[in-house]
This record gives structure tokens, sequence and C-alpha cells, in this order.
């Protein structure tokens, strides 16, 4: 049964006013308003921890045809602020499809809007820059959402790890995630090797990446201490991804920095590149609307890879120290940077995400990199 459907309402902190529908009867809730430009992939962006705290936009006109379902979920939880679009399918269809996205928002109390001319806003969020906006089932006043706004201001400036780290160290069990294996697939056998995943947020099929490769992995809090992590015995390091302003996780870039000294491999995603980058020296910046999609062209020296990538800052050009490290790859529709490697310590970082699903497969080597690495040096 279709639950009811209830006049909605999203400003944007310079006063744009769109009416919409939701199916939830009386909600308030205010974020950044982000787009992401994928075709599918609307599970794995609403659990997809570096989402927090932001109202995401789907371009794609209708999200929801293929339900929901457990094995695909990025996190345990969604941490988003809400979704706006264009369509909410009513009658979705496939075999893995568990229940409705429609049913997920309503259990999960997902504030959501739909009734958008979604084309419209995401031009409009393009020329202008994404902005912070209010979803409601009320209509505000300027001084109310200039309340609203200013309050949720006041929390950008504030760590957002803290909101999505595990609590404490655990080891990985094949119990925990599925293990999943693209058709054809063959990985190297390392099962000799323990990876710490340091969590920043992190996407669970980065987990199921490594464990395809038999590694042992223990994920820790985002701020262990650098004794705890070097207590573990690893023979590498993953960085994750994650939420929130790069430049604003201080303690996170000193550890890193120690990491590194201590010549342990090191594997940087998304944030984990941007932190990895701040502890060398680098800065980093805000993008006018960032990165958010699955298929954004990486690579360098006429050598292309279609990639996955989720963020709104990147590595200012310019800013990393040229006697460290070099730039293995740059995204091609702005130039910024997209990856890098470390001249004389094994470590590199990408600012895209090679685990991708759904998404390109193009930069799945880079765990087998990672993997090849980590027994060179365990060799050494």
């Amino acid at each position: 049964m279709i639950p009811k459907a209830y006049p909605s309402f999203l400003q944007l902190e310079d006063g744009i006013f769109c009416k919409g529908w939701s199916f939830a009867h009386s909600f308030i809730s205010t974020g950044e308003v982000v787009f992401n430009t994928g075709m599918t992939g609307y599970q794995e962006v609403l659990t997809d921890p570096s989402y927090c705290n932001q109202i995401i936009l789907f371009t794609y006109p209708e999200i929801g045809n293929t339900g929901i379902n457990i094995e695909d979920m990025e996190s345990n939880q969604s941490y988003v602020k809400g979704v706006i679009t264009k369509n909410l399918c009513l009658t979705p269809n496939n075999w893995r499809s568990e229940i409705s996205l429609i049913q997920y928002l309503v259990d999960k109390k997902i504030p959501h809007i739909f009734g958008i001319d979604t084309r419209y806003l995401t031009k409009y969020l393009r020329n202008k820059g994404v902005m912070i906006g209010c979803i409601t089932t009320n209509k505000l006043s300027s001084v109310e959402l200039s309340k609203k706004v200013s309050s949720f201001k006041s929390l950008q400036s504030l760590d957002l790890i803290s909101e999505v780290t595990t609590s404490k160290s655990y080891q990985y069990t094949s119990e925990i995630l599925p293990r999943i294996q693209y058709m054809g697939e063959k990985v190297k056998n390392a099962t000799s090797l323990h990876v710490i995943v340091l969590d920043f947020g992190v996407k669970l099929n980065i987990i199921r990446r490594l464990s395809t490769y038999g590694c042992n992995i223990t994920i820790v809090p985002a701020l262990s201490s650098y004794d705890f992590i070097m207590s573990k015995s690893p023979d590498g390091i993953l960085l994750s991804n994650g939420p929130g302003d790069p430049a604003s996780i201080n303690l996170a870039q000193v550890l890193i920095l120690q990491l590194m000294n201590s010549n342990v491999p090191i594997f940087g995603i998304c944030l984990g590149h941007q932190l990895m980058c701040l502890s060398l020296g680098g800065k980093t910046r805000k993008l006018k609307f960032g990165h958010r999609g699955l298929n954004h062209p990486s690579g360098l020296y006429n050598q292309v890879y279609i990639t996955s990538q989720n963020h709104g800052f990147v590595v200012s050009s310019n800013t990393l120290p040229q006697n460290l490290v070099d730039v293995t790859y740059l995204n091609l529709n702005d130039n910024t940077i997209a990856g890098i490697v470390h001249n004389s310590k094994p470590c590199f970082s990408v600012q895209y995400h090679p685990e991708a699903s759904p998404g390109p497969h193009d930069s799945e080597y880079l765990f087998a990199h990672f993997i090849d690495v980590m027994l060179s040096c365990k060799v050494s």
C-alpha cells in the first residue's frame, strides 16, 4: 500500500523556495544541499557516511526502481539530512529487492521531498554553488530560515568524524559482510597480511574488497593512538573515506605523519587522501559544487580511468612539496589533484573510490597494487 503524500517545502539559504511532496507527515531538516549525478546507486549514497549532514539532490529523474536490499548497504545506518528527487518509484521490481525505497525512507525517518524540478535546482546549484537548505512540511518565514541556516553553519566547523567512526576496534570476519568478487576476477592470496583500516567513515565495500584478497582486517577508531595502531603489527594501513572539512581534523594529520614515518605501507581513499596530503604540508580548498557521481574521468599521460567520486574538498594545486610527492592522477574535468604517491615511502592515495559499487571498476587494480606494496615491504 502506498502511504499518503503530504505537501512539503524546500528553501535554500538565499531564499529560493520550491514546493513538493513527502510521505512523512511532519519533519524539518537542515543540511548542505549537494547533487549526485549517478544514474544508479541511491542505496549506497544514502548509507555512505561521507554524506553526513548533507541533503542529497539526485539528478536522475526517478530513484527507487530496484528497491532496497541489505547486502548493498555501505554502513549500518543513514547519515544524510534529507533526500530531494523528481520522482520516487512506487512499484520497484528487482529479484534482490527486500523493501521499497519509500518504505525505507519512512521506516528510517529520513526527511525527503519529491516532485521537485531537479534539473532546475541542479543548474541553480551549479551556477551559485552548494548552499544550506531546509526541507520541511511547514513553510518558514525568512527569519525562521535564517535561524536554521545560522544554526547549521555553526555545526559545519565541527569535526564530523566522531559521528561516523567506530567506537571501538574490531576484527573483520566473513560473517559480518558477504564476500563479493567480480565475475572473472583473479585475485592474489594475501592471507598473510594484516591491514588496519583507520575508520573516518569507511564504506563497507572497501572492507569487502580487502577481504576478497584474503587480508586479515582490523577496523580501528579514527583517532586511535600511534602506539595502539603499531601494537597491532600492521602490514598496511588504509585511510578511509569520510565526511566534513579535512582541514578541521588536526589530530588525524599528526597521526598520519607518524604512521608514514614508520614506513608501513599506507593507502588513502578520498578523505584519507586529503588527510595524507595535509599531513605532508599540502592545503585543501572547498569546491564550488563538488564532485559527486559515477563517471568522472581521471588520469595522466594519455591514460584515463572512469571513476566514482564523492567529495566537496580537494587538495590545492601547487601546495604539495614537490620533493616529497608526485601527482599520479588528475580529475580531467577540472584538473584538480586526484592521486599522489610519496617519493620515498610506501604511501599513495586517490581522491576517488576504487571500491565503487555500483560504479566503474577501472581503478579496482589499486587494491591489488596495495597488496603488492605490502608483500614487497614484508619480504624486505
